[in-house]
């Protein structure tokens, strides 16, 4: 048996190509293994966040590749077709982190009645949430579209989740206001719907095509186009999130408002256009937000459970707005991933939609 992959070249994200993998019998495989079949998959622009810091933050390593090449991790499902392992049956539904791929071999670590880690070597070192996989057989909240709004939400949404709580639990800095570039972004409106429930004033940065949709979200006190920025009142204390990656569009902000900016935290990458040399800056230093760091600071605080039992009722006041938000589009087979991660490189997939993929035909 084989697997399809679709790589990328780690230097060059335009250049891609299919390969194939031998993969092991179902009777060959070791002890306490499993044979995955990657059922469906999620791409978004986060997605080509991983690739950019894919030697940074070791996303290459999680699912090898020929040299030169990374294959960029999904979050997605995936279906048991063969187990090795005692306590987990063929046909089980996973739901984690997958490589763009028909196939997965997972070393099934940890395994309890909720979930499974993959013990496999090189995939350690990483934050331990890209090596956790649900088990979701039966689970209503993972099943049909409500199973695609999880695989292209959920993960973005548990960042937003974190920024909002750093964000509070460090009284904003502040910051009477908080304003999000690249708005239409996924995380974006995820973190502008928590903060507006708080009640803080949120401003959505965009770009001109996307005003009308995060507009329409709601979850914006006031929408900007990335032209008109230096046209916000500057006089009141305010922090910014920077979901675009941007450099000119962050030294113009903090430029403008000096040292009311009280903090400015970089989350994600969507334009690619950051400098390796920047200025020194008005107000806050920018700084990267840490998902992982939060992650560990409040599992100590809160203890075991502490943070699903918080997200829970965040993700359940979010998913029944994502029907109003989102449209899914449906594509398998090779050439349907291909031109829909062409199309996210490029920044053509409007925001309102989300690609939900299979590789196999």
């Amino acid at each position: 048996m084989t697997s399809t992959d679709f790589v990328v070249a780690r230097n060059d994200l335009k250049h891609c190509k299919f390969i194939e993998r031998t993969l092991p019998d179902a009777a060959a495989l070791p002890s306490e293994t499993l044979l995955v079949k990657v059922t469906s998959f999620a791409l978004t622009a986060n997605n080509i966040t991983y690739a950019v810091l894919g030697d940074e933050l070791k996303y290459w390593q999680l699912f090898p590749a020929p040299e030169g090449f990374g294959n960029i991790p999904v979050w997605g499902f995936g279906e048991v077709i063969a187990s090795r392992h005692p306590n987990v049956a063929e046909g089980e539904r996973l739901f984690g982190y997958f490589p763009m791929a028909t196939h997965l071999v997972i070393e099934a670590a940890d395994v309890s009645k909720r979930g499974l880690r993959d013990g496999a070597a090189h995939r350690q070192g990483v934050a331990p949430v890209y090596n956790a996989y649900a088990r979701v057989s039966g689970n209503a909240a993972f099943a049909g579209r409500q199973g695609d709004y999880q695989a292209l939400l959920r993960p973005l949404f548990m960042l937003s989740f974190l920024v909002d709580d750093f964000l509070a639990e460090n009284g904003f800095f502040g910051a009477e206001s908080v304003m999000l570039s690249s708005a239409s972004s996924k995380t974006a409106f995820g973190l502008a719907h928590l903060l507006h429930t708080r009640g803080i004033k949120v401003i959505g940065l965009t770009s001109p095509s996307n005003t009308g949709f995060v507009k329409s979200l709601g979850c914006y006190d006031e929408v900007i186009t990335y032209d008109r920025v230096a046209s916000l009142a500057a006089d009141r204390p305010a922090a910014f999130i920077d979901m675009a990656g941007n450099s000119g569009l962050r030294e113009t902000l903090h430029r403008h408002f000096g040292a009311q900016m009280k903090y400015s935290g970089r989350v994600g990458l969507t334009h690619r256009r950051s400098s390796e040399n920047e200025p020194e800056l008005p107000g806050a230093k920018p700084s990267w937000f840490s998902a992982p760091e939060q992650i560990r600071k409040r599992a100590k605080e809160w203890g075991p459970g502490g943070i699903e039992t918080r997200f829970g009722p965040a993700w359940s006041g979010f998913a029944p707005k994502l029907e109003q938000w989102l449209k899914v589009t449906e594509g398998r087979g090779p050439a349907a991933v291909q031109t829909a991660y062409i199309d996210t490189l490029n920044g053509r997939v409007p925001p309102e939609l989300g690609h939900i993929l299979t590789l196999s035909e």
